[in-house]
């Protein structure tokens, strides 16, 4: 069974520490008001890490706490501390709710931002960089599966060092498929210039996780000409609403389906939210959307 989720970065919650972070608890009720069945995390500490608390307010939206992502430097060995720390917090806070996926994102550098969907340009990692880099990744995903027994997947993000096909290919095939799967985005990867669903086709056996995203053609066009930073581009809404962008996903339902894929896919749309929006009727909208293409 394919069940639908959404995540706070829906409603723009990016940092734990975000003075613009709207309330967890309202996140929660309004995820659950949108019609969705789970919710991720979020950054750590920005959701209550005592687990009797969180599991409370949890049971009362009817909701499953789906996983979380640890979203830090891998790429940068001064930060590895900084590393661990999300990773093992995350983990915790996981393990005790029951959660089953860890996703592991290498954040944004300095070096890859003003390249984002521009494969060609992109600066690449010296050899030695790329094997510790590498060898870190697999640290982390080795204390999430092997401690915590989560299901850990890797999760391409622009601008960060793994962002384009070649780039999380060669990890794949570095690493253990039993140790490491897939947090599978079809918008960034969309927005690293690459078919989505062409991925889907080759990958899906090592997929174990879906954050469902959709990008505006229009908007990415224009933000990779002006190498536009990623969170500025979220401003411009480059992530629009579910089926407004150049993402099938009709094709994408057909082939999870095909393939018996069974397990979460969660919505996420990262929003600026100092903008005028409307995050949960953005949410309502995208659950509408994949209603009416047949996801239930």
């Amino acid at each position: 069974m394919i069940q639908i989720g959404n995540a706070p970065c829906s409603w723009g919650v990016e940092f734990p520490d975000d003075a613009r972070n709207p309330p967890w608890r309202q996140v929660l009720r309004e995820c659950a008001e949108a019609g969705y069945r789970g919710i991720e995390l979020g950054p750590v500490g920005y959701m209550p890490e005592n687990p009797q608390v969180l599991a409370e307010a949890l049971e009362d939206c009817g909701l499953t706490l789906i996983g979380g992502v640890v979203y830090r430097p891998f790429h940068d060995p001064d930060k590895w501390l900084d590393v661990v720390d999300g990773a093992e917090r995350t983990c915790k806070a996981l393990a005790s709710l029951g959660a089953k996926h860890l996703v592991l994102i290498d954040a944004i550098s300095p070096r890859r931002a003003p390249t984002a969907g521009r494969a060609d340009e992109a600066v690449q990692m010296e050899p030695d960089e790329w094997v510790a880099f590498r060898n870190r990744i697999v640290t982390i995903a080795r204390m999430g599966a092997e401690v915590y027994g989560l299901t850990v997947s890797i999760h391409a993000h622009a601008g960060g060092f793994i962002d384009f096909e070649p780039e999380l290919e060669r990890l794949l095939d570095e690493t253990d498929p039993d140790l490491l799967k897939i947090c599978f985005d079809t918008g960034h990867h969309s927005y690293a210039g690459y078919d989505p669903v062409a991925f889907l086709k080759r990958h899906l056996d090592r997929i174990s996780y879906l954050h469902f995203k959709d990008i505006d053609p229009a908007v990415k066009a224009r933000v990779i000409a002006n190498r536009t930073g990623f969170y500025e581009a979220c401003g411009q809404g480059i992530f629009c609403n579910l089926g407004r962008g150049d993402v099938n996903f009709q094709a994408v339902r057909r082939l999870l389906l095909e393939r018996g894929y069974r397990g979460w896919c969660t919505v996420e749309q990262d929003c600026d939210p100092t903008l005028d929006i409307s995050p949960i009727a953005d949410a309502k909208a995208n659950r509408d959307y994949l209603t009416s293409i047949g996801f239930d």
